[in-house]
């Protein structure tokens, strides 16, 4: 139920657009820094903590009302950087690392969503592209068993289950290209197989982030389903790729334009 809930927010917010997509976005990057705080209780201090609150809130404040790509990028990367000069010693790079991790998939997810017909396609290719990679990989690892992927990272995940995920991931990214309209001239069975690599990738640095740290769930915020971390692991990475190739062969403010 949980999982059905959130699958009919995200669509419907999607859809909206605007400040309303800009909420999701924040909403997950704000879940997300909440829930890696937690993670890495021992590793951060209550300075860097609160600078890397204050960057994030100050970012999703720019997001929501200006969504200027260059200021966004500034506040993210500057903060970081301050972020890990003063954390350095007694943290390490962690506080800057996770600001990083939820506030570049903010941006990428508003700026690929954008205010068009093609960002609301962008967007919908992503989610069925990641969406189709974690249900399969998941099925098709529990049915067939086989050699582990990276027993060091996640010890449950097989090859079976990433081939079988990457190609789901291939089927839906076509179908859904296939069902919105002509693409813009990019490959688009190429796109699905990287951004469904990269969000197993994703997935599987988040579980040997909790490895590390001794963590079973990123947190409780999802009854059922454990921390939001859990969930959009696939989506934050796959989200960031696709936001840096429209970026580079398109424009850092249109990224969308890249697919349809």
């Amino acid at each position: 139920m949980s999982a059905i809930v959130l699958i009919v927010i995200a669509v419907a917010m999607t859809w909206m657009g605007g400040f309303a997509f800009g909420l999701l976005a924040s909403a997950i990057g704000i879940s997300v820094f909440y829930e890696w705080q937690l993670i890495i209780t021992n590793r951060s201090t209550p300075l860097t903590r609160g600078l890397a609150w204050g960057c994030l809130l100050l970012l999703v404040v720019v997001l929501l009302f200006a969504q200027d790509t260059f200021v966004m990028m500034a506040i993210l990367f500057g903060g970081a950087f301050i972020i890990a000069a003063v954390g350095r010693r007694e943290t390490g790079y962690w506080p800057a690392a996770g600001l990083l991790y939820a506030g570049l998939p903010c941006i990428a997810l508003t700026l690929l969503r954008g205010d068009t017909g093609d960002g609301f396609a962008a967007i919908l290719f992503l989610f069925a592209v990641v969406w189709a990679t974690d249900i399969f990989a998941y099925f098709n690892g529990k049915a067939l068993g086989g050699p582990k992927l990276a027993p060091r990272f996640s010890p449950n995940k097989t090859w079976a289950g990433a081939i079988g995920g990457a190609a789901a991931g291939v089927a839906a990214g076509v179908a859904c290209a296939a069902f919105i309209g002509p693409a813009g001239g990019v490959p688009i069975p190429l796109i699905a197989l990287l951004l469904s690599v990269v969000a197993q990738i994703g997935d599987l640095g988040e579980s040997w982030m909790k490895r590390k740290f001794g963590v079973k769930d990123s947190s409780r915020l999802i009854p059922g389903h454990g921390g939001v971390m859990d969930r959009v692991d696939g989506l934050v990475a796959a989200a960031a790729l696709l936001y840096v190739i429209g970026a580079v062969l398109v424009s850092p403010e249109t990224p969308y334009d890249i697919l349809f």
